[in-house]
Formats: structure tokens, C-alpha cells, sequence
């Protein structure tokens, strides 16, 4: 009798302490929302080839290596990524949009390879979404990058003011100040591999950043007109060399996003 009665009390004991367990659970609230998961978007792909550089490289290709090696960098760190394209394939802008939104992203990130008619230019620039382009090269550059979602017919050709109804509240977007945060993050890391090559940060339409519903930046990594540029970009640790920088710069956002929402170090991550 003496037994069962201490068995009694031990059972007890140890249900007050779960419901004691549970009642601190819930007052300490939900999981933090940390930074825990990044979308990268390799721009073009299948049909749409994006810009070709002078040895013949492809933009499309070169994009993609990037976005999986920086991929398995960040996985490696314990982050969960998204991808929006694999393989060598033709992504819609309303899929890449969708797929962002819901892997319920804390950052997006499209990388690009620039073009322009001169091929002397080279260096890299990382852009951030608004209804007005910083100045009329980053319009153009807009409106090259924007022209890869219209239909195979109209390919190439100029788009005009419907970008101004997707960007109808751009004003008012909440993650336009994180998304410039992280722009210039990424431009300082990038300038770094060549302070003589880096053109800094800039705004314009870009149509595959308005759609998502978190932090972006659209990230040129170098001229694939520039035979240098191309050069480096075609070469495996030219390109290692790019995924170090944007990996660093997540890592720097996140750290700050973090401490701007309270999150200690090693804070469980919010529920998905």
C-alpha cells in the first residue's frame, strides 16, 4: 500500500510538472520568426536564354550554377532554400511568384547576368523594387529584364505603363526598406571581389520582384558582354567567388533581421 501511494504521488507529480511545462509554453508565446528560409531565383532559362556573351555563354546557364552552388552553401548553414528553377527550364513570372509566396520566404534573391551594347562596361550592381528607376540605364535594364516574361511573340520588345498597375502600391510596400538593406549588403560584399568593378546599388520596375511578399533584391553578377566579365563568370571559381559574396550578405541580413525582431541566437524557428 505504502508502494502504490508513492507511485500515486510520483504520477502526480510529474503531470503538475507537464501542465506546468505547458502553461510556460504558452506564455512564452509562438516561435520566434526568425530568419530561416531563402528564395533564389536564376533568371531566364528553357527557351528564354537571356543575354549570350562574345565566347558564346549563356546567361541562362551561368545564372542557374550560381543559384545551386549558393543554394548548398546556405543549406550547409542550416537554412532552408527555395529554388525556382532546377534545371534548364522556362519558369512564368506568375509561378516564380507563387512558388516564393509559398515557401513563405524571409528573402528573395534573383540573380542575373547584365548586357550592354558597349562591352568595355563590366562589374556587378544589385537592384531593389520602385515604380521609378534611379536613372534611365536602370530603366533600360528594367525594361531588358522585364521583356523575358512576355509572351514568345512579343519577346524583345518594350514594356510600358501596365507595370504601373502590378506596382500599384508599391508605395506602401513593407519590405521596401529591407529590400534596399539587402541590396546594399549584397553590392558591399560583391565590391569587395573588385572595388574598381562595383556599380553599386540602384532602383527600377522589375516585374519578378513586385509579386513576392518579403524582402528582394535582383542582383546582377557581372557583363557577360564583357569578355572579362564572361571569362569569370564561365569559370568555376570566378563563380565560387560570387556565391561566397550573396552568401555573406545573407548571412549579414540575417543577423540583422533577426535582432530587429528580438530573436536570441539559436531561437527555435516559427512553425511553416
Amino acid at each position: 500500500m505504502v508502494l502504490l501511494r508513492g507511485v500515486a504521488a510520483a504520477v502526480a507529480a510529474s503531470g503538475f510538472l507537464a501542465l506546468a511545462a505547458a502553461a510556460n509554453a504558452d506564455a512564452a508565446g509562438p516561435p520566434a520568426d526568425r530568419f530561416d528560409t531563402v528564395v533564389i531565383d536564376a533568371g531566364h532559362g528553357g527557351e528564354d536564354e537571356g543575354a549570350r556573351g562574345p565566347a558564346g555563354h549563356l546567361e541562362k546557364n551561368l545564372v542557374l550554377d550560381v543559384a545551386l552552388l549558393l543554394s548548398a552553401r546556405l543549406r550547409a548553414t542550416g537554412l532552408r532554400v527555395v529554388l525556382t528553377r532546377r534545371t534548364d527550364t522556362y519558369v512564368p513570372l506568375e509561378t516564380r511568384t507563387a512558388i516564393a509566396n509559398d515557401a513563405r520566404g524571409d528573402l528573395f534573391l534573383s540573380i542575373h547576368a547584365n548586357a550592354v551594347r558597349d562591352s568595355e562596361v563590366r562589374g556587378t550592381e544589385t537592384f531593389f523594387l520602385s515604380l521609378e528607376a534611379s536613372d534611365e540605364y536602370a530603366r533600360q535594364v528594367a525594361l531588358r529584364e522585364n521583356a523575358a516574361f512576355r509572351g514568345p511573340s512579343q519577346r524583345g520588345a518594350p514594356v510600358d505603363d501596365p507595370l504601373v498597375a502590378i506596382l500599384g502600391d508599391l508605395i506602401a510596400n513593407e519590405h521596401s526598406r529591407e529590400s534596399n538593406e539587402f541590396a546594399r549588403l549584397a553590392q558591399a560584399r560583391l565590391g569587395r571581389l573588385d572595388p574598381d568593378a562595383s556599380r553599386g546599388v540602384k532602383q527600377a520596375p522589375f516585374v519578378v520582384l513586385t509579386g513576392v511578399q518579403m524582402p528582394a533584391s535582383l542582383v546582377e553578377i557581372g557583363f557577360i558582354t564583357n569578355r572579362g566579365d564572361e571569362r569569370d563568370l564561365h569559370s568555376r571559381r570566378g563563380r565560387e567567388r560570387i556565391v561566397a559574396a550573396l552568401a555573406g550578405a545573407v548571412r549579414d541580413f540575417a543577423r540583422r533581421y533577426d535582432a530587429r525582431r528580438g530573436v536570441a541566437v539559436g531561437a527555435p524557428a516559427r512553425a511553416r
